[in-house]
């Protein structure tokens, strides 16, 4: 296979876990991708293959911990403010999870500390939150760059990054394929934004509210870049039906994604043909 391929992984939460088809798929076939981005979520599923990890891998790992409540349990506690100090630094907010610390808990060991140690270049994205724009993070360090990508408002506190505040990468740049457009012969996109659901019984709550018109936000940020660039390919897993912070739904979330990775190899047949 003569062309190289580059892929971008979208933000989306829990919605995210559907990537792994994508990344098995590419395994299967024997594509090894010449670029990397990825926006919250997908920085991270980014960050594990850049790092050498295998589609396999990820699934192994992420089942590993995911699919045991005791273990998340756990994990969540060790990311926790460790003292009082902590709790009450900047007052007292109803999120005080710092995601860097979460993230230390929650990633393989194989995720290296720098992108200088990854083995494919990687773009991560980030909301500058004073500078009102896009941050492109692909250079230092790296658990803090996919931290600022993943620092969903509301959740996690923002990171900063060389005194600059960051926070969810999704905000301005949700599905990141244009960063890598001229680097790869191909490129991928997986858009795992999905939108608002009714079940036809509830309104939806505060909480679904405010993660719904991020997901509409979202949604028409890729629609207006989508007008003016397309990536070769775009794979939109049937993920709406599953909420931002789902993860322990891991085993529903890929068994209902799981035609995923025969869409992949089916696109990226016909396109090479």
């Amino acid at each position: 296979m003569n062309q190289s391929f580059g892929i971008a992984f979208g933000g989306g939460g829990a919605r995210g876990l559907a990537h792994i088809h994508v990344v098995e798929a590419f395994d299967e076939l024997g594509i090894k991708p010449k670029t990397i981005a990825g926006s919250s979520i997908g920085a991270i599923i980014g960050a594990a293959i850049a790092s050498g990890m295998s589609g396999r891998d990820i699934r192994d790992y992420a089942y590993s911990v995911l699919a045991d409540r005791s273990e998340v349990a756990s994990r969540i506690w060790q990311s926790r403010p460790q003292n009082l100090a902590d709790l009450l630094k900047n007052g007292l907010h109803i999120s005080q999870f710092n995601i860097e610390r979460a993230l230390k808990a929650f990633l393989p060991e194989d995720i290296p500390q720098t992108f200088a140690e990854l083995k494919i270049p990687l773009k991560i994205t980030a909301t500058d939150y004073y500078g009102y724009g896009l941050a492109v993070l692909e250079e230092g360090d790296l658990i803090s760059a996919i931290g600022a990508s993943a620092a969903l408002p509301a959740v996690f506190k923002p990171v900063m990054r060389d005194g600059v505040m960051l926070i969810d990468g999704g905000i301005y740049n949700p599905v990141p394929f244009d960063l890598i457009e001229d680097e790869a012969d191909i490129v991928i996109a997986v858009d795992v934004i999905g939108g608002p659901l009714t079940n036809g019984e509830r309104e939806p709550s505060s909480i679904d509210l405010m993660f719904g018109a991020t997901q509409l936000m979202m949604q028409s940020i890729l629609e207006n870049k989508l007008m003016r660039s397309q990536p070769h390919i775009l794979i939109r897993p049937p993920v709406s039906k599953f909420r931002v912070l789902d993860f322990l739904n891991i085993d529903t979330i890929l068994t209902q994604t799981a035609n995923v990775k025969d869409e992949v190899k089916r696109k990226i047949d016909v396109l090479l043909r």
